[in-house]
């Protein structure tokens, strides 16, 4: 068996102009195909994951047997001579190929993937409701006030959530996205807002339902500290991204001067970028996202790495129902998952529409899809709509 031809979908979505998920689909001689993502379809670099993807294709893909996913990888790591030195572009499109390649492999065994990883270790996924300050459903709203932020919680609680997750900070008081303010140590005015925030959740649903805090990097560790603080009283289930990434040693800092268990990982890379986190115990959960990280085969090797230090696992998830699908298929079969992530953008219709199956959870519960291979297909006349690169042997 070999690869004769991959697409790589570069998605536009008119109602979403800043949600480009990149959706990659390898076909073999034997008619078989495989699905895989780029895990760019937020923040800016969709082009450079839709090159970079086509460039590994053309050089390393086409011709090569899917079966041999591990040399396939090895081999872009090391003769892409950027595999070697790292950044989301090269991972990501790393990744969206070594995922369809076990896409390929489940349906050519007839056995759903997480079979092909160990089987099932988890039956039920407890899963989360993602980025609720956008609100909780298929209409986006910007919440300022804290009482806006209760009824969006609310709202995923009535969906049978028992977990939220939100970032207080990402709107200043009056609703400003400029962050700069957030650079050096905030005021009272600011602590209280943020504050607010999140004794409103914490007031809506009360003690039964956890609440994640995701910072998205925004913070120096002194402020992290300081609204880390503030927070401590409301239980928090962990302190997401409170610091960037590029000095690893200031989530080693948060991480021993407070009290709430710290996360991170969607902008860590590979097992080399996980180990000084990993071997300082600098976070408690680790998020990898498997549309950078390089893939089934490199997030299942960090998944077994992490467990030798009693670390977490939640899966990074912000793309297209591919991206949900090989979290499940991964999470599932590993010992150390600690909840799933389902962001809100899941719930949008144009994102939903990608795919044949609306994976979705039941109160609050996913089930890992139980079809060959990821259990998903592309719904090509949505698909279709949006620039495609074809590449063929």
């Amino acid at each position: 068996m070999k690869i004769v031809k991959v697409e790589i979908f570069d998605i536009h979505m008119e109602s979403a102009p800043v949600w480009h998920p990149i959706i990659l689909r390898a076909t073999t001689d034997e008619g078989l195909t495989g699905l895989g993502e780029v895990g760019l379809a937020y923040g800016t670099g969709h082009s450079a994951g839709v090159g970079m993807a086509r460039n590994l294709v053309e050089a390393f893909v086409l011709g090569a047997d899917p079966f041999r996913s591990e040399r396939l990888w090895d081999t872009m790591f090391r003769d892409s001579f950027w595999g070697r030195g790292g950044g989301p572009v090269v991972y990501g499109g790393m990744s969206a190929i070594d995922t369809a390649m076990w896409d390929i492999k489940g349906k050519a065994l007839g056995l759903p993937l997480y079979q092909l990883l160990g089987g099932k270790t988890n039956e039920n996924l407890r899963t989360y409701a993602s980025q609720i300050q956008f609100g909780w459903g298929p209409d986006a709203i910007k919440a300022v006030e804290p009482q806006q932020y209760a009824e969006e919680a609310r709202k995923a609680v009535a969906d049978g959530y028992d977990c939220v997750k939100v970032d207080p900070v990402m709107y200043g008081p009056e609703g400003e996205t400029d962050i700069r303010p957030l650079r050096g140590l905030l005021t009272t005015r600011e602590l209280d807002c943020f504050r607010d925030r999140v004794a409103a959740i914490r007031e809506a649903v009360g003690t039964d339902v956890d609440i994640i805090l995701e910072i998205h990097s925004h913070l120096p560790a002194s402020t992290a500290i300081q609204l880390a603080r503030i927070w401590e009283p409301y239980n928090c289930l962990f302190y997401e991204e409170p610091v960037h990434y590029m000095n690893e040693g200031l989530h080693d800092l948060v991480a021993r001067r407070v009290s709430i268990p710290t996360a991170a990982g969607e902008r860590i890379y590979t097992r080399w970028g996980y180990r000084p986190y990993l071997e300082k115990q600098a976070i408690t959960v680790i998020q990898p996202d498997l549309g950078l990280v390089g893939g089934l085969s490199e997030g299942k090797k960090i998944c077994d790495y992490a467990h030798v230090y009693d670390i977490l696992v939640q899966v990074h998830v912000c793309g297209s129902p591919v991206a949900t699908a090989a979290a499940l298929h991964l999470e599932t079969a590993i010992p150390n998952f600690g909840i799933h992530e389902h962001h809100t953008r899941a719930l949008y219709p144009d994102n939903i529409a990608l795919c044949t199956t609306d994976l979705q959870p039941v109160n609050g519960i996913f089930a890992v899809p139980e079809e060959p291979g990821l259990g998903i297909e592309l719904a090509d006349d949505v698909v279709g709509r949006s620039p495609c690169l074809v590449l063929e042997l």
